[in-house]
């Protein structure tokens, strides 16, 4: 099985459900590049007849003129001569005597040269496919031409599909099926440093360190991933350069609009679109407090692990790297991946974890932050907590450190001093999650669970833990 394949059996399922259904079925898979689109269609596909289409960039016109080839050797028989979709599709559906899966791959493509590509497939279905019995497939990387042009109330085709599937990174507890000799800690540093994007992980190897694996893919101008964020960001985005000066202000620790626009030298009353679409994308995350429906506390931070790993040890240093001078860049891999792997450890308890144990069941789970006065000093003082999560009656507080022999009382006494400031419900039952790479010292209280590496080894085993 290819790697970018694993973790797909939901997905094939449902695509196979589908497929038995004998009816005609019109099926939108998106989802951003390299995140395995193409490896689950081509799975899906096989013992089926189908026409599998690349589209490209050339236009209309040529376009056309190679799906008019590819069905005539499907067909074993000369192209016809028509350039009309309508008829040339109609040709195939009534030369098959089978049920077919058409595919069309990258149908971003054909939308971007030619706005009326739309309209001409919803022509298609409507006259043609929807009375057979044929399984129409478009697939595209580009999120929002995708949205815009097929799935939009706004695009002809509205309403038309069957289903669809936003195909998203596969999750950190499929990471031992990619991985299998790695142990569970070092697995949590892939996943700090790539996340769950299938390609990704492929150019990382199980017999390297992960700091080897980063100088080597990621900061050394021939590696195979040197490029790859700029790549994400062109083939994704009309102003590349404005985008990564906004997430450059973000991971330099400005988290607030008016700061992100005064460093990235962008109109704040224009920051709102940019982030918008940084969201859409799954690249940047707007936060508020769990506690709160509404907040002038909103932050924003860079969601991706991958691109917070390059433009936290890469991006700023650049011109360096492009010279192949990666000493300083390294330097400060080195002395930051630990706490760096620290922060992407919360987020992997907060996020996946925490669902998988089962201690309440959370209508929200975020950050929280917020300050008190001192009595004593009368200082404003900042305080965070790592995990809040709650429901109606029950709330849950969490703590995360990414070390080893961490004191489980001590911790827990903190953090409890911490909550007491978290204004939620007079009545409520509370509880207290601590992770760490491992424990010295446990507490003995009711409600309180710690969680270190050998408990989540045995969570992703379904094993109690």
């Amino acid at each position: 099985m290819s790697l970018k394949f694993v973790n797909r059996k939901d997905e094939l399922a449902f695509l196979r459900e589908r497929y038995n259904r004998e009816n005609f079925e019109f099926f939108v898979i998106y989802g951003r590049r390299r995140i395995g689109k193409t490896e689950l269609i081509k799975n899906f596909l096989q013992d089926k007849p189908h026409i599998y289409f690349l589209c490209d960039k050339s236009g209309t016109e040529r376009n056309i003129s190679r799906l008019k080839r590819k069905i005539a050797r499907y067909l074993d028989e000369p192209p016809v001569e028509t350039n009309d979709l309508e008829e040339i599709l109609s040709h195939l559906v009534k030369r098959s005597n089978e049920r077919i899966v058409i595919v069309f791959d990258e149908f971003s493509y054909l939308v971007e040269k030619d706005s009326t590509v739309p309209s001409q497939f919803q022509a298609v279905i409507d006259e043609v496919l929807r009375s057979s019995n044929t399984f129409l497939i478009f697939c595209g990387s580009s999120i929002s031409m995708m949205e815009k042009g097929v799935l939009s109330y706004k695009s002809p085709l509205y309403g038309r599909k069957t289903a669809h599937i936003k195909l998203a990174p596969i999750p950190f507890s499929s990471f031992p099926d990619f991985f299998p000799s790695n142990s569970i800690e070092k697995n949590v540093e892939f996943y700090s440093a790539l996340g769950g994007v299938p390609f990704h992980l492929e150019k990382f190897s199980d017999e390297k360190s992960t700091i080897d694996n980063i100088k080597n893919k990621i900061l050394d101008k021939r590696g195979q991933l040197y490029e790859e964020m700029d790549f994400m960001l062109q083939e994704e985005l009309r102003e590349p350069d404005v985008y990564k000066a906004v997430l450059s202000a973000i991971a330099a620790g400005n988290t607030k609009v008016v700061r992100i626009a005064n460093r990235s030298g962008i109109k704040a009353q224009d920051m709102d679109k940019y982030l918008k679409v940084l969201i859409r994308l799954g690249i940047v995350k707007k936060e508020i407090p769990p506690t709160m429906i509404k907040s002038k506390k909103t932050l924003y931070s860079i969601d991706d692990n991958f691109f917070s790993l390059c433009f936290l040890f890469s991006e700023p240093f650049k011109s360096d790297l492009e010279i192949g001078e990666i000493k300083t860049a390294q330097e400060k891999l080195d002395s930051e991946f630990n706490t760096f792997v620290g922060k992407k450890f919360e987020k992997l308890i907060r996020e996946e974890i925490l669902k998988k144990m089962g201690i309440i069941r959370a209508q929200k789970v975020g950050r929280w932050w917020g300050h008190y006065r001192d009595n004593r000093t009368h200082e404003r003082k900042e305080i965070e907590i790592d995990i809040v999560a709650l429901n109606e009656t029950e709330i849950l507080f969490g703590e995360c450190k990414w070390r080893d022999n961490v004191d489980g009382i001590m911790l827990l006494k903190r953090l409890k001093e911490k909550a007491k400031y978290v204004e939620w419900s007079g009545k409520r039952k509370e509880f207290y999650l601590l992770s760490a790479r491992s424990f010295r010292k446990r507490s003995l209280e009711e409600d309180v669970y710690h969680f270190d590496l050998k408990d989540m080894e045995k969570l992703l085993k379904h094993e109690k833990f």
